[in-house]
């Protein structure tokens, strides 16, 4: 090994040493926890509190049951908190992962999702370790907020065997089940579990307005399994939970199911990377009660510890976990600092587990659909929507194909399809930015300037554009030289040159000299490789400067005017 290569190989121990590094906790994740621990503690206290019957709700919606959704809380919370890169992002099972769970569970059965999880976790640690943390970006504000419109819609579907009493169809379109449990409600199970729903859907919109500070999802479940209990209502109940946690274990698993699951953990995995992600980065911009914001986190080492949050939940036989944007807007409004607050949620939950499963194993189903069906309703911002709708047209038809698709497939061919729109009208928009203009001669005229035609490319020649530049080019009439400018020109892809050559080629075939001025600098090679400089007619008729390229195209005039007299 030479000098040369062993220091190259140095450095890049030490940028790979510290990338781990930060994605690893530090003492600096706690910083101000000694001016913050009471208003971290409360704060995970009440969201603790919140999340207990949205983490039942999120299991049994699943169709794994509500000990895997609580266990994933806890367990996913916790590692999520310590490990993940927001400092208040709180994690764990979520609509728009059930959305996704329930098909696999139908086909697959509930033992296919702890290896689901572990799977879905490695690909989304990988995803950390390489830097993708920052791709969230990209993704447009039309597809994700019809993205979120299709999810609330799939949420409140799926409650509908729940509000009925019955059992929903596994693996049916969410539209198609719903319609099927309804259809299948029998009195008097129905009546009762509609009361149900609408006393939680009215006690949280209620305490929602008068009394904020109030859990109102734990409050409204509360008062529907006291009522419940007291009236003795046949309705179906949530059922046994656990006493304790338990052991961690790898799931058995064969390899022909490996197979077979490989491709739900991408879909999970590249819907819990984009849902942790979007989530963080909400939160980073919320204030607190203080008014301060929580402040900033980082993209990569997010993914990484939301990967860990699953592995982990698993291994303890829970599902995949991702950020929950609601949970944790409950955190920062709370007065959430530290990651404290989210692992004392975690703690506040285990707690429950250990104290209260009996009381809990008592909740009828029936009250966390009407939860959820309130939740649903609340993802969606009415203003959001008229905002897009009022936007543009190309955004609002982005907008409402993400949700449609959403809907009626699933959520990554709603993802892929938004994002392919979303980028075929920004090329078409593009494109419609670039062209053609056609410049008078700079300077004092000359005898013959009428067969010099001087055009200026603007904005981008790329695929979308060059087919109607090669056009508006080629029809240039009653013209011996064609001065085309580059320098404006500021995208050049493949398509572009190419299109280029042809356009010299169609002029150089009608008997019009070309002339090239400007090709800038980042595009000297790829002009060059794709031939668009050998297409000349002589390698001289390449210029940096317009008023040399003028004179030279003067002077091809004079000379075909001396050769036809």
């Amino acid at each position: 090994m030479t000098a040369t290569s062993a220091a190259d190989t140095g450095r890049a121990t030490v940028r790979a040493a510290q990338r781990l590094t930060r994605l690893l906790p530090s003492r600096q994740d706690y910083a101000g926890l000694r001016s913050s621990w009471r208003s971290d503690l409360l704060a995970g206290i009440t969201v603790g509190i919140v999340a207990l019957p949205l983490a039942l709700a999120f299991g049994v919606s699943s169709g794994v049951g509500a000990e895997a959704g609580l266990i994933t809380a806890i367990v996913a919370g916790m590692v999520a908190a310590l490990m993940g890169g927001s400092s208040v992002q709180v994690s764990g099972p979520t609509g728009a992962m059930v959305v996704v769970l329930a098909p696999v569970v139908a086909v697959h059965g509930p033992g296919s999702v702890a290896p689901l999880s572990l799977m879905a976790g490695v690909l989304v640690c990988v995803m950390g370790f390489s830097g993708l943390g920052r791709a969230v970006a990209f993704i447009p504000w039309p597809v994700v907020e019809g993205f979120t419109l299709g999810i609330a819609a799939i949420i409140f579907l799926q409650q509908v065997p729940l509000a009925t009493g019955t059992s929903g169809v596994p693996g049916h379109n969410t539209v198609v089940a719903a319609v099927e449990a309804a259809s299948a409600a029998q009195a008097p199970t129905v009546l009762l579990t509609l009361v149900l729903v609408v006393m939680v859907a009215v006690v949280m919109v209620l305490l929602q307005k008068l009394f904020r500070a109030l859990p109102a999802s734990l409050v409204a479940v509360l008062l529907a399994t006291a009522s419940a209990e007291l009236l003795q209502l046949d309705v179906p109940r949530i059922g046994a939970l656990p006493h304790s946690l338990p052991a961690p274990a790898m799931p058995a698993v064969d390899v022909a199911t490996l197979g077979s699951l490989a491709m739900p953990a991408v879909a999970i995995a590249v819907l819990a990377a984009i849902e942790s992600l979007l989530s963080a980065r909400v939160a980073a911009g919320m204030a607190g009660p203080d008014g301060r914001p929580t402040g900033p986190y980082s993209p990569d080492r997010e993914l990484t510890g939301q990967g860990l949050a699953s592995i982990a939940a698993g291994l303890f036989g829970g599902m995949p976990a991702t950020g929950a944007i609601a949970r944790t807007a409950v955190n920062v409004r709370s007065g959430a600092r530290t990651r404290l607050a989210a692992a004392v949620h975690a703690v506040v939950l285990l707690a429950i587990t250990y104290l209260a499963s009996g009381m809990v194993s008592r909740i009828p189903l029936a009250a966390l659909g009407g939860i959820l069906m309130v939740t649903a309703t609340r993802m969606v911002s009415r203003r959001t929507v008229a905002a897009i709708l009022r936007s543009t047209r190309a955004d609002a038809a982005v907008f409402v194909l993400t949700a449609i698709i959403t809907v009626a497939f699933d959520l990554i061919v709603a993802i892929q399809i938004g994002l392919a729109a979303a980028a075929l009208f920004a090329l078409r928009k593009f494109a419609s930015l670039s062209g053609v203009q056609r410049e008078p001669i700079p300077g004092p005229s000359a005898d013959g300037d009428e067969h010099i035609a001087v055009l200026r490319l603007d904005g981008a020649m790329f695929f979308g554009a060059a087919e109607r530049i090669l056009q508006e080019i080629s029809q240039v009439k009653d013209v011996q030289v064609a001065i085309i400018r580059l320098s404006q020109l500021r995208m050049l892809d493949a398509t572009g040159a190419h299109a280029l050559v042809e356009v010299i080629a169609a002029l150089e075939l009608r008997g019009i000299t070309v002339l090239l001025k400007g090709v800038r600098p980042d595009h000297l090679d790829l002009v060059t490789n794709v031939g668009v400089i050998r297409s000349l007619r002589h390698h001289k008729h390449l210029f940096q400067h317009l008023p040399d390229a003028v004179e030279h195209a003067r002077s091809h005039v004079l000379r075909n005017a001396a050769a036809s007299a």
